[in-house]
């Protein structure tokens, strides 16, 4: 099965038998691991004051890896917009940009990416920008990324009449940064339709919402000076193995994980070990029934049949890999076997 786009995105995630260090060490090596397995991008996430996920400024860790790979774009899955002044951003992935030339993706998001305490503390004034205000947020990035470029007038950019006019994102230069809108529910993807942008759906958070979201993102899509048709892309939880029960071997602590995250008792991501003598209460039996269900987790060529049957039921463009497993071997492993499986060097080869 051939002509598939496979990304990775990666959430650094900590386990008990490893660091927040440690977790940000094996984000490195897995970025390196798969620059030369025909992986089109290479996305972190963002995540605050949480013990299960260390990668908390995305836009750092871009730069690093952009540095250490050579064939990955290196992207944000994604920027906590709302967080953040629109400018400094734009500011951000310009010289992301400057220093890896053409290998730079802008996600961005509406979710806090943490609770709401942790949400106030990340602001840089009294109170968090409220929620609706993000489509602003969103415009005025776009004009600063465009500005950015030279864009002015009816071409991109600030209106004359605008207070910002004549304000640019250093460093500028020609290309202009590619911005992703992220989301799980109906808002992200009216969002991206509104602005002409690629629409990320994150089914590994929501799986019932696809259908909805991805209707709305083609009905109401515009096209825009970023994006001339809809572009959809899709995050999903998948881990694939030699065998199936391998697979599932590997897949125990996210499921037993998540089925935790369910009940609003999650922690770290359990060791291997540390699975293996979990005994599951009967309520997370059935939680962890249903995120089996909803993951794609078996052999490559049975998750690549999976992601097919999405393909031709959603057109999805792109698919975005998120393996979870304490087992950075095993991690490493998936990736390389869904990479032979969808023929991804074989493309890249062609390609070059």
């Amino acid at each position: 099965m051939s002509d598939f786009t496979l990304n990775i995105l990666d959430q650094s995630p900590i386990n008990g038998a490893t660091t927040p260090a440690m977790a940000i060490e094996e984000t490195i090596a897995l970025a390196k691991h798969t620059d030369t397995l025909g992986y089109h991008r290479f996305w972190l996430a963002e995540h605050h004051n949480t013990s299960a996920f260390a990668g908390a400024s995305p836009e750092i860790l871009i730069g690093y890896i952009s540095a250490v790979t050579r064939h990955l774009r290196v992207g944000s899955g994604g920027i906590m917009l709302p967080h953040y002044s629109p400018m400094k951003v734009a500011e951000v992935f310009r010289m992301l940009d400057t220093l890896a030339p053409g290998r730079i993706d802008l996600g961005i998001g509406r979710a806090p990416g943490g609770d709401a305490r942790t949400a106030a503390a990340l602001q840089a004034g009294p109170k968090a920008w409220p929620p609706e205000v993000f489509p602003q947020q969103v415009e005025m990035l776009l004009q600063f990324l465009e500005d950015a470029t030279g864009c002015a007038g009816e071409a991109g950019g600030f209106p004359e009449a605008h207070p910002y006019q004549g304000i640019h994102a250093q460093p500028m230069g020609d290309n202009l940064v590619p911005v992703m809108m992220l989301g799980s529910g109906g808002d992200g993807a009216i969002h991206a339709a509104h602005f002409g942008l690629p629409y990320v759906y994150a089914h590994f958070i929501n799986p019932d919402n696809l259908d909805t979201a991805a209707r709305a993102y083609r009905q109401h899509f515009r096209p825009s000076r970023f994006l001339a048709e809809p572009h959809l892309m899709m995050a999903v939880s998948a881990l694939a193995a030699d065998s199936h029960e391998e697979a599932q071997h590997f897949a125990r602590p996210r499921n037993i994980w998540a089925a935790q995250m369910m009940q609003n008792k999650a922690g770290r991501l359990l060791s291997m070990a540390e699975a293996q003598a979990y005994q599951p209460t009967a309520e997370d039996l059935t939680l962890i029934d249903m995120i089996t269900q909803r993951s794609l987790t078996g052999t490559a060529n049975e998750v690549l049949n999976q992601l097919d049957g999405f393909r031709q039921s959603h057109a999805v463009d792109e698919f975005f890999l998120l393996t979870l497993t304490p087992d950075v071997a095993a991690r490493k492993h998936s990736y390389t076997l869904m990479s032979a499986a969808a023929g991804l060097n074989r493309q890249a080869n062609a390609a070059e």
